[in-house]
């Protein structure tokens, strides 16, 4: 009777050859570099786009997500105050999402990571200069689309008398956050939302998903998401339940830090290592 043999120390598998080894090792490095070289790509595309587009798609996007705080809101005026409620009414959190993202606008969270990378890979005047021009243009856009929103939801009639009431309760649950509580819930909201942005082009086919869940556990995870949460408390700011300036102070600018912290500072470096060093040897 034949003894099974014990596994390569290096882990290899003994059953293919050393160059189908190799060959295997390059197919893995390639995956995270065409996943790299398509963002980037897609990056340069947006700092390329004139800025009446950006703006537009910006404000879009803005009145877009905040479909999420809607279908929240719908959710928990249908369903008993019980301890399984947050399952379900989070998951009215991932609509937005869905819309803006499936629809390709411009969401301030996603280019965090998009027009980040072609600045790691080419730092110059150029690449920075239209990042904060986009940036810029993006965000406020995304702000005067949310802020529109919270007015139709708020004197737009478009919702019933209880569901706008349970979206100014979810909204008043935001606002009492602190700005250290909020700047720390931002920071990982913005890690999951690039990552979403890192793992579409591989996930061909199941894009729906892939927003549904990671939308879904930041609802779940109570983080913070600077768009979304604008819409939130531009909606307390319109209906009196608010001071403008507190919440902006210590709600939304927290909310802003935290997500590019988390989008930029730790996931677009983190995915800029995985492929720099194969890069520069490619180069050399």
């Amino acid at each position: 009777m034949n003894e099974p043999t014990a596994p390569p120390e290096d882990g290899t598998d003994d059953h293919i050859s050393a160059e189908e080894q190799v060959e295997a090792k390059k197919l893995t490095r390639l995956k995270s570099r065409v996943v790299y070289e398509t963002i980037r790509q897609e990056g340069e595309s947006e700092l390329k786009r004139p800025q009446s587009a950006m703006w537009w798609s910006g404000i879009a996007a803005g009145a877009g997500i905040s479909l999420s705080l809607m279908t929240e809101a719908m959710f928990r005026s249908h369903l008993p105050d019980a301890p399984w409620r947050g399952l379900i009414e989070n998951l009215g959190y991932t609509s937005g999402f869905l819309l803006v993202m499936l629809s390709r606008m411009q969401l301030f969270t996603e280019n965090t990571i998009t027009t980040v990378l072609p600045t790691l890979a080419h730092p110059c005047r150029r690449t920075m200069f239209g990042t904060a021009r986009l940036w810029g243009i993006v965000f406020t856009a995304n702000m005067i689309g949310t802020f529109l929103a919270a007015l139709l939801i708020a004197y737009g009639g478009i919702l019933t008398p209880e569901v706008t009431a349970a979206a100014v309760e979810i909204s008043h649950h935001v606002a009492a956050w602190s700005a250290s509580d909020t700047f720390v819930k931002a920071i990982p909201a913005g890690f999951l939302i690039a990552a979403i942005v890192w793992m579409l082009p591989s996930a061909e086919g199941s894009e729906f998903w892939v927003i549904v869940l990671f939308t879904y556990i930041i609802a779940l995870g109570d983080m913070a998401h600077v768009v979304v949460g604008s819409a939130e408390l531009f909606l307390l700011a319109v209906t009196g339940e608010a001071n403008i300036f507190k919440l902006i102070t210590i709600n939304l600018l927290p909310a802003l830090l935290g997500n590019v912290l988390g989008g930029t500072g730790l996931f677009a470096m983190l995915a800029w290592g995985q492929v720099s060093d194969e890069m520069k040897e490619e180069k050399d």
